[in-house]
């Protein structure tokens, strides 16, 4: 029980890390690294901590399911979300402001 609490305590801390990431950074590529890492490893640790809690049961082979499935598809999401912001030509932010990428920068 006190292993299961400790990682869901430890998932909402990541995805409370990520949240205010997403709030707190400049630009886009920042938020997307900060919320990419946190929310999927916040998400894989609650889910763990479910499964340990539940037990070895149908449940618990789903939420297993679950975990792979979010550790294959949000890598490739905030990959296709960079590509996307970097296509659309999204300002980048450096120390000296803002640097904006031409089309054939990217290339």
């Amino acid at each position: 029980m006190a292993v299961a609490f400790g990682l869901m305590v430890g998932g909402a801390f990541f995805m409370l890390t990520g949240s205010i990431g997403l709030i707190r950074f400049p630009d886009v590529y920042t938020r997307m690294h900060a919320t990419g890492k946190c929310d999927t490893l916040g998400e894989v640790l609650i889910l763990s901590g479910l499964i340990v809690y539940q037990g070895i049961d149908l449940v618990s082979m789903k939420m297993l399911f679950i975990i792979i499935f979010i550790l294959i598809t949000s890598p490739i999401a905030t990959h296709a979300m960079f590509k996307a912001a970097i296509t659309n030509g999204h300002a980048m932010w450096t120390k000296h402001g803002k640097k904006v990428w031409s089309k054939e920068e990217h290339r």
